[in-house]
């Protein structure tokens, strides 16, 4: 007599496989919004490394600009005769300066980041991008002391805030926007190619010579403006001027362009940051 014995299997886990994505990856802010928290304390973190066992501290953001400010004055408002559009020389470059200090130290800080934080990016997950966006946020402290000095340079060549300073945001906003799409593109290049680290202050330095910092727009021609004007930095450097001190050849065209050439840089920068993003902790 045969008797037959039932026996529980256990059933079979579920196998949950993780596997990078292919090809194109969608922006997803909303996973960014969620780990605002984190970016909060890496924009503290490099204010207060950035001035940490410093003598001066804080003073050097301003020392710098001004010591440079008085130099270009010199050479390019004394020697080379270079027109203001009626306004003080060097109220003039300062202002200028003001607006490119803030999108160049923004954008270098940010482009390198990745790199410098090697370490936190290979050992946790969070949404890369915070890296070099708290550099953006950070560089704010820097130009908010510029801000000052620049309201202190319109109290000594009495010149009178207007109206206009309600667009100030505005241009400040343009401003990031361009520098965030130009970081993102150079942070996730210099992940795999080094180089990018070396070549960027070189391509900012003719950058700079390319907009019109120490220069008015006034002396492009106009045939040339709308071609001129495809640099992002030309119509904030001017929008600029032109809400601090009344001056600038900012116009409508320009300022379109200007808005269209930064959100390019910011969406083509985010989109390609995504795309490699996925192979920074295997590569850094």
């Amino acid at each position: 007599m045969s008797t037959s014995i039932q026996m529980d299997v256990p059933a079979q886990r579920p196998i949950l496989r993780i596997r990078p994505t292919k090809g194109w990856a969608a922006l997803n802010v909303r996973e960014v919004w969620r780990y605002r928290d984190l970016l909060r304390i890496l924009v503290e973190r490099n204010i207060k490394v950035a001035h940490k066992q410093t003598a001066l501290g804080v003073a050097w953001v301003a020392l710098q600009p001004l010591i440079a400010a008085i130099i270009l004055a010199v050479i390019f408002g004394r020697v080379a005769g270079l027109p203001s559009d009626g306004a003080p020389y060097l109220l003039f470059v300062f202002c200028g300066l003001t607006a490119w200090n803030y999108f160049s130290q923004a954008m270098q800080r940010a482009s390198s980041s990745l790199v410098n934080n090697a370490q936190l990016v290979s050992k946790v997950y969070f949404p890369r991008m915070l890296i070099p966006l708290s550099h953006i946020f950070s560089a704010l402290i820097d130009f908010s002391v510029m801000l000052i000095m620049l309201f202190i340079f319109m109290a000594i060549y009495r010149v009178p805030p207007t109206l206009r300073l309600a667009a100030l945001p505005g241009f400040v906003f343009l401003m990031a926007v361009a520098a965030t799409g130009v970081a993102l593109w150079f942070s996730a290049l210099s992940v795999k190619y080094r180089d990018c680290n070396y070549a960027l202050p070189f391509f900012v330095q003719i950058w700079m010579y390319a907009s019109p910092v120490v220069y008015p727009m006034s002396m492009v021609s106009p045939r040339w403006q709308p071609l001129f004007a495809l640099n992002p930095a030309v119509g904030f450097i001017e929008g600029f001027r032109w809400a601090i001190i009344g001056r600038g050849a900012l116009t409508l065209p320009v300022l379109c362009l200007t808005i269209i050439m930064s959100s390019l840089a910011l969406f083509s920068g985010a989109f390609f940051f995504r795309r490699v993003e996925r192979d920074f902790a295997d590569i850094i």
